[in-house]
């Protein structure tokens, strides 16, 4: 395996700067632009398309046509759930994400040169797998590769370029409307290419996952890459050489305790079963939050309320997802001060309130000709994917990779990629059928939802804030499997040095 994986990666080039803050940047990029396809196709181009007339008649879609066309990407990403996993673990986290950004290309070039109903969900089936296997792979790459100090900012970024993709897909779509042919939903169709592009560019400029070079016996360029990452090259960096000891430790005791890679070993122990749980509930809480109404069929929801003008309804869907992407980055911002539990906990309480005025306000005016009732309702819907954006938005990538130990963390993200497409598969398909069916009462029963998302993330959730990823070992598993001191009281000064010896940077 080891042979394999080193040759699979070797003809990617690598080009790295001479600057830890700059490796860092490029890395929050290259996996980021993961999630900017993403959102432009979920957020603003898919939701663009379900307005445009043009997209519309060309396919002649009904409410369980549109359904199928907009959810069949997450059939893509339940493949993917189930297999990417795997691959990840094999040939390591940086050729992974490059292939995953290279059949996301191919499905964009399907997508665009769709010619009915069925070569369109064939791509974008496709298109699920490619954003999913990238969407595994990019965090749990984010997580073992970024220090400390960078790792909640740059995992709650890496979801916040959902809506930067969904504010440039909205712009175009919003342009391309007044096109009279089909090029009107080709056009944001064929741009989507351009993500996997940049993605495939930057890769050469980063480096490989240093936990998964050391567990692959390549511990020589783990601590180079430590030492590029967190001391600008320094190898005989106290912080490196801690970080270091503690992942060699914390490996030697998963190793002794039988812990592999295999799929089996999420589900063989009780703390790995906890862990899982943890990192699923992320995903289905995520996805069932409300925000899936507002994502994909905002224009339905804004009919709904007393707005059916095309014109306006894109113009409202530019406007949403900048609003979206200050309120992602303000609670990106926070994460590390307030926490990942007590982020999630507040965004999920406004999320209910705010779901339950929608509802009512839907009621009493959806039909109304009062325009103060009907723009009420969609500065509520604005409130509420507000509250969303700041804290699911950020919390959703960063904390699955965090409470999953390195055995289970790839197969664990392909549990999480699983969960998190086959809830948003059932909801998109079923959504436009509900809307339709009992229009205001949907947003009552999602408000329920949350309300019990809310008490489990209370009682159940652990804090990960401020550790590295061995140190959350001892929240979940009660002990910590090394004796070097926890690294974020080092980089603080509070703690003494520990003695790592010059010898050990001899071993490479």
């Amino acid at each position: 395996m080891y042979g394999y994986s080193k040759l699979v990666g070797a003809w990617i080039p690598l080009w790295l700067p001479s600057s830890s803050l700059s490796i860092s940047i490029l890395l929050v990029l290259c996996s980021s632009i993961t999630s900017t396809t993403f959102g432009y196709d979920g957020l603003a181009m898919m939701n663009g398309l379900n307005i445009l007339p043009s997209y519309l008649n060309y396919f002649h879609l009904t409410p369980a046509t549109t359904g199928l066309n907009t959810a069949s990407l997450w059939i893509g990403g339940c493949i993917a759930g189930v297999t990417w996993g795997k691959v990840t673990d094999l040939i390591g986290r940086r050729p992974a994400l490059f292939w995953a950004a290279v059949l996301t290309l191919i499905a964009v070039v399907l997508q665009t040169a769709a010619q009915n109903i069925a070569m369109f969900v064939i791509a974008r089936i496709i298109l699920g797998f490619g954003t999913s296997a990238s969407g595994l792979t990019g965090p749990a790459y984010l997580a073992e590769t970024l220090p400390l100090h960078w790792r909640g900012w740059g995992l709650g970024i890496f979801n916040d370029f959902y809506y930067v993709g969904g504010l440039i897909a909205a712009g175009i779509t919003y342009r391309t409307s007044f096109i009279d042919s089909t090029w009107a939903w080709r056009i944001p169709s064929v741009i989507q290419g351009v993500f996997s592009i940049l993605c495939i560019v930057i890769i050469p400029f980063v480096p490989e996952s240093p936990r998964w070079l050391l567990f692959h016996g390549r511990r020589g360029e783990a601590h180079n890459v430590l030492a590029q990452t967190y001391s600008d090259g320094d190898l005989t960096s106290h912080i490196v050489l801690v970080q270091l000891k503690e992942i060699e430790d914390t490996f030697e005791y998963e190793k002794n305790a039988g812990e592999t890679l295999s799929v089996t070993q999420i589900f063989r122990t009780r703390t790995a079963r906890k862990r899982v749980l943890l990192a699923v509930s992320a995903a289905v809480f995520s996805t069932i939050a409300g925000n899936v109404i507002a994502s994909y069929y905002l224009g339905t929801m804004l009919t709904n309320a007393g707005i059916s003008s095309t014109t306006k309804q894109l113009q409202i869907n530019i406007i949403l997802n900048a609003f979206c992407l200050v309120c992602s980055v303000f609670g990106t911002y926070f994460i590390d001060r307030w926490g990942r539990k007590t982020i999630a906990a507040l965004s999920t309480m406004l999320l209910t309130i705010f779901l339950f005025l929608v509802g009512a306000l839907t009621k009493v005016f959806g039909n109304s000709s009062n325009t103060s009732g009907v723009y009420g309702t969609v500065a509520v819907i604005f409130l509420f994917q507000g509250a969303y954006s700041i804290g699911w938005t950020p919390v959703l990538y960063l904390y699955p990779p965090e409470v999953l130990n390195y055995p289970i963390r790839a197969n664990g993200m392909g549990v999480f990629q699983f969960f998190l497409n086959g809830a948003a598969l059932l909801i998109v398909f079923t959504m436009p059928v509900a809307q339709a069916s009992i229009g205001w009462k949907t947003y009552m029963i999602n408000g329920a939802w949350d309300i019990v998302m809310l008490i489990a993330i209370l009682y159940y959730w652990i804090e990960t804030k401020g550790k590295t990823l061995e140190e959350i070992d001892e929240l979940i598993e009660g002990k910590k499997h090394s004796e070097v001191p926890d690294l974020e009281k080092i980089i603080r000064g509070g703690e003494v040095q520990y003695e790592y010896g010059a010898q050990e940077v001899e071993k490479e």
